[in-house]
């Protein structure tokens, strides 16, 4: 049997920051012990004050395996995953084959399988033929379903009422969703081109094109589907301050039936940075106006966001230098959202134990996921260790195989000094521990 005592730590967990220890025994936490009470094991970590807090739980990720290697694989980043902190990832399904059946999903377990050292899940996708797909999948294995109602990277799209109106009234389980009005992006694209030419257009056209009415258009669709038809849905990368009114404040999460999240670059960025950045801040829902920065920041501590996630979606740099139309939507941030999000704590946007509820908490809470998000005698040892140590953002650390991050040249004020996983130390001081494949996320049903 494997343990290891974990002590003298500071631990963020369910609504208070309070120093203990915590004993390890294989894959569990058996104890949870005031500083002092130094059980015997095989390892012992002495964290001297750092942080311990759950390992997140990232319900948007896109590792890009099958078909779309060159940009990430998912091995490279379910490494970067834990060397941010991140113990447990939900994938989304467009890959090349997109995942729409259930054979071409459980393909993608069993990759996850061999190569995973994070715990893992994948979407099903949505489109407007595979409806008894949805139906009839198993989703005490699978975290949900994913419906781009706005077209992004890839091909899944549904956008037509009657086969949302379908798929909202036959799927049990809950759904995932982009939510943006092609219509209204076409109408501005259009427009845009025509007062600038083509040739003329830049990222700081994004947020005009890929329009505040066209996110809230699509989202209030998605709220007034569910409505009518008792949906479980969550809306993703929640980026302007108008959609946030479609969202219940008051509701404990676990009653809600319509939830909301925000990505960390939607609360880091604003349009003012495409000037600097340009396409590698390019995302699809785009960066808007520091207004919906603040807007968005705010309603981390209201209740009307009820999770943090990543949007992760690497593409390579070569990919990102194409002229604007061209280039492709989306960043790579696994590896830092968790210090990000530190970063904000220290600028007085919200509080630690928030912290971990929007990150930690509230994604096992919301997606109904088994044993974890939680620190508790009986879970799984899914642990994140945290230490107030700076550290610079540069393209020799990133461990993505795209090779660079938005982030570069920052400087973060805290830093993952360690990740266990399933009770095994995958992560410490910058270095891979012995490669140890997660578990695949069980879901209460």
């Amino acid at each position: 049997m494997n343990s290891i005592s974990i002590r003298d730590a500071l631990l963020i967990n369910e609504g208070e920051v309070r120093e203990v220890n915590v004993h390890i025994q294989d894959d569990k936490i058996w104890h949870i012990d005031p500083i002092g009470r130094n059980r015997p094991a095989d390892q012992i970590l002495s964290l001297k004050g750092a942080y311990l807090m759950p390992g997140a739980i990232d319900d948007q990720v896109h590792f890009r395996e099958p078909g779309l290697t060159h940009k990430g694989e998912l091995a490279t980043e379910s490494w970067a995953a834990v060397a941010g902190g991140i113990t447990s990832f939900m994938e989304m399904p467009n890959t090349k084959p997109a995942a729409i059946t259930k054979t071409l999903l459980e393909q993608k377990y069993v990759r996850a399988a061999e190569v995973s050292p994070a715990n893992y899940s994948f979407y099903l996708g949505a489109t407007p033929d595979n409806v008894e797909e949805l139906k009839s999948a198993d989703y005490s294995r699978i975290c949900g379903v994913k419906i781009f109602m706005g077209s992004s990277t890839g091909d899944l799209l549904v956008n037509e009422e009657e086969a949302l109106d379908t798929i909202f009234r036959s799927v049990s389980a809950l759904i995932a969703l982009h939510c943006e009005s092609d219509p209204m992006i076409a109408e501005q694209l259009k427009h845009w081109k025509e007062q600038v030419g083509e040739g003329g257009l830049t990222p700081a056209h994004h947020p005009l094109i890929r329009s505040r009415e066209a996110c809230y258009t699509s989202s209030a669709q998605a709220v007034e589907l569910a409505c009518k038809h008792g949906t479980r849905i969550h809306v993703l990368h929640i980026s302007t301050k108008e959609e946030l009114e479609l969202f219940d404040a008051g509701t404990p999460l676990s009653e809600k039936r319509i939830t909301a999240e925000v990505c960390v670059h939607h609360l880091w960025f604003e349009e003012g940075d495409y000037l600097r950045l340009g396409n590698r801040i390019k995302w699809n829902p785009a960066i808007k106006s520091a207004e919906d920065r603040a807007a968005l920041r705010r309603a981390l501590n209201n209740g009307r966001i009820d999770v943090v996630a990543t949007d992760h979606a690497p593409h390579t740099l070569e990919e990102k230098a194409q002229p604007y139309l061209s280039a492709p939507s989306g960043g790579p941030l696994v590896q830092h959202s968790v210090p990000m999000m530190f970063d904000l704590v220290e600028q007085g946007v919200l509080s630690h134990t928030r912290l971990v509820e929007l990150m930690c908490h509230n994604p096992a809470v919301l997606f109904r996921i088994l044993n974890r998000g939680y620190v508790r005698e009986g879970y799984q040892a899914d642990l994140a260790v945290v230490r107030a140590m700076p550290h610079t953002v540069n393209r020799e650390s990133l461990m993505y195989r795209c090779g660079w991050s938005p982030l570069e040249g920052i400087t973060l004020r805290h830093t993952v000094e360690s990740t266990l996983v399933n009770g095994h130390l995958i992560w410490h001081k910058g270095q891979r521990g012995t490669f140890i494949p997660g578990h695949r996320l069980a879901f209460r049903r």
